[in-house]
C-alpha cells in the first residue's frame, strides 16, 4: 500500500517537473527573427574571413 502510494506521488513530481521544463522553454524561447539574423551574421563573417586569406 506504501509502495502504490509513493509510486503515485513521484508520478505527480515527475508530470510536475515536466511541465515547469516545458514551459520555460516556451519563455525563454529565442525568436526566429533573431535566429536568423545571427545565422547570417555568423555566415557573412565566415565568407569575410574565406576572402581575407585568399589575399
Amino acid at each position: 500500500m506504501v509502495a502504490k502510494l509513493w509510486k503515485n506521488v513521484l508520478l505527480v513530481i515527475l508530470l510536475l517537473a515536466c511541465l515547469f521544463n516545458i514551459v520555460v522553454k516556451f519563455v525563454q524561447k529565442t525568436s526566429l527573427e533573431y535566429e536568423l539574423q545571427s545565422s547570417a551574421a555568423y555566415v557573412e563573417a565566415q565568407e569575410n574571413e574565406k576572402q581575407t586569406k585568399n589575399y
